[in-house]
């Protein structure tokens, strides 16, 4: 059997000549490729049709770290720290999580991609979390020197996918973010917490595969939970019709 196509969202930049470039960071196609995926990258900025024609040949969809959403989106309060908005790629995973949803797609979304699940679904985020949420822990830990550092734990939820295919309650997790999810739309669960309270794990009941977390596993896969997490996903995507 073929190893499953699964799709990673990229983000747009531009090389040293100042050409416009699509990129992601290698952790998330080392990830994929680790847990037996064949990885795709997905451009910012495809048309309707073109995004038609992945969802139908994808069997599974990763939504990448990144940047802020734009607060067009949700109904955010205005932050000076909102910055690196990039309203193509906003526009095309947004749309590409509501039709992944639709068509019973696996999805995986990782710390901005657990945001775009939360927005796309409905919910809305702190736009700034230290600002916004009273005794909030730090979360935003330098994404140049701490990405692999044990930030925090997470408490995850009893009788959730999350507990089932890491077999673990507790995570200790890196955190490089400053945003949040706030309101959880109906159709999500809630599956992990930090201490704080704040969510970080979402997953889409019913679904083949819908599951985002806001840390970073990418950069955690020493640890056999994981690798479990990516293994699952990757999993479920090779079951794909």
């Amino acid at each position: 059997m073929a190893n499953p196509l699964i799709g990673i969202t990229t983000y747009n930049d531009k090389n040293k000549g100042g050409y416009p470039t699509a990129a992601v960071m290698h952790k998330y196609i080392d990830a994929i490729t680790q847990a037996g995926g064949t990885p795709v990258l997905i451009p910012s900025g495809l048309d309707e049709e073109n995004r038609k024609v992945l969802i139908q040949r994808l069997d599974g969809i990763l939504f990448t770290g990144g940047g802020d959403i734009a607060l067009e989106y949700f109904q955010g309060k205005p932050h000076p720290s909102v910055g690196n908005i990039d309203k193509k790629r906003d526009e095309l995973e947004l749309a590409m999580v509501k039709s992944a949803v639709q068509a019973d797609k696996p999805f995986l979304g990782i710390c901005r991609g657990f945001q775009v699940i939360n927005v796309a679904l409905g919910g809305n985020l702190y736009t700034d979390i230290i600002d916004q949420k009273a005794g909030a822990l730090k979360h935003d830990h330098d994404s140049n020197t701490e990405r692999e550092y044990l930030a925090h734990p997470v408490k995850v939820e009893a009788g959730t996918r999350l507990a089932q295919i890491t077999g673990m309650m507790d995570l200790m997790v890196n955190s490089l973010h400053h945003q949040g999810a706030m309101d959880i739309p109906a159709d999500l669960k809630a599956a992990a917490y930090a201490p704080d309270g704040l969510v970080e794990a979402l997953e889409l009941p019913e679904h083949a595969f819908g599951l985002a977390v806001q840390w970073h596993p990418e950069w955690l896969t020493n640890q056999e939970p994981t690798r479990r997490l990516f293994r699952a996903f990757v999993e479920a995507a090779s079951k794909a019709d």
